[in-house]
């Protein structure tokens, strides 16, 4: 039998891994990194803190010269949500409604499409592959507020200005998703798996929908959050298409109560501003909701390039 240093001394045996961790020294420029991080942290958040303040106060606690970022002796959500919802006969319901429409109807289908197309240019051979490409990278560095005027124009001649779908069709079209996409695709789905696949008797749909599309899951989800959240915060492209304001998103429906704020500062006796902060937090609120319940799908535990 073999007596071991630890047996005839009686210590107790070392945690595996533990000089290691020991000798290992902590890297010394983590340190203003940290400090980087945390000082954009409270920049990004300023802002937010700021609207959560405000959002309580009344006109004269706004203009009262009392902090900014801090609350007033008069904390009035409830207030100022019921002045929100019921002015000008709860039009802001109905601008969260658009918002809500353009964003989902135009995140799936400009996701759908980013998912299809980009697959495509990643997988498959066909002419003019290339060049199409290369016409797609160049629609990435075009600024969308450019082709809003020419869209307007043709959108105009086709008589759909002041619709729902002046303001959803162009939103379905998302170069950068489709180049997201193609990146993702050509490295996370193996050709060989899909060779395999064909081999097995499974065709190009099936072998699409049961063998690629689940490996993309991660960066479908992105591509969704990033579309859908372009949508929502659309506001050039619907305050040129609409005229109507029962089909403006929260975005337009907000720039117009502020313009009738700074104008004539008061409107049937009440002052604007109030429930213009309160209802900027509240539209803030389902982006934040949306990217917590999708952040988990990122970590979807799929290995780029893998093989089973």
């Amino acid at each position: 039998m073999t007596i071991t240093p630890t047996e005839l001394t009686g210590a107790p045996a070392a945690e595996p891994g533990a000089d290691e961790r020991r000798r290992t020294p902590r890297a010394p420029g983590r340190i203003p990194l940290s400090i980087v991080l945390g000082v954009l942290m409270v920049y990004f958040l300023i802002p937010f803190w700021w609207l959560v303040v405000n959002s309580s106060k009344t006109a004269s606690g706004l203009f009262g010269g009392e902090s900014a970022l801090w609350f007033s002796g008069d904390i009035n959500y409830i207030g100022n949500l019921v002045d929100l919802f019921t002015y000008g006969g709860g039009i802001y319901a109905r601008w969260l409604g658009n918002s809500a429409l353009y964003a989902i109807v135009g995140g799936v289908g400009a996701t759908a499409l980013a998912v299809l197309a980009g697959y495509g240019f990643a997988k498959y051979r066909f002419f003019g592959r290339r060049a199409s490409f290369a016409i797609l990278l160049g629609a990435v560095m075009v600024p969308t507020t450019a082709l809003v005027i020419p869209t307007f124009v043709l959108f105009a001649q086709m008589g759909w200005t002041n619709t729902i779908w002046a303001v959803i069709f162009p939103t379905l079209l998302n170069p950068f998703g489709v180049y997201l996409m193609h990146v993702y695709a050509r490295d996370a789905v193996p050709d060989e798996l899909l060779d395999a696949a064909r081999v097995d008797g499974a065709g190009e749909f099936r072998t699409f929908f049961q063998v690629a599309l689940p490996m993309l899951r991660p960066a479908i989800v992105t591509v969704l959050l990033l579309s859908v959240v372009a949508s929502w915060n659309n506001y050039f492209l619907p305050l040129v298409m609409l005229s109507d304001n029962r089909l403006f998103p929260v975005t337009v429906g907000i720039g117009l109560w502020q313009s009738t704020a700074s104008t004539y500062g008061a409107a049937g006796g009440q002052t604007l501003w109030s429930i213009i902060i309160l209802g900027s937090l509240v539209s803030v609120i389902p982006l934040i909701i949306a990217f917590l319940t999708l952040q988990k799908y990122w970590r979807g535990g799929l290995s780029i390039g893998s093989l089973k």
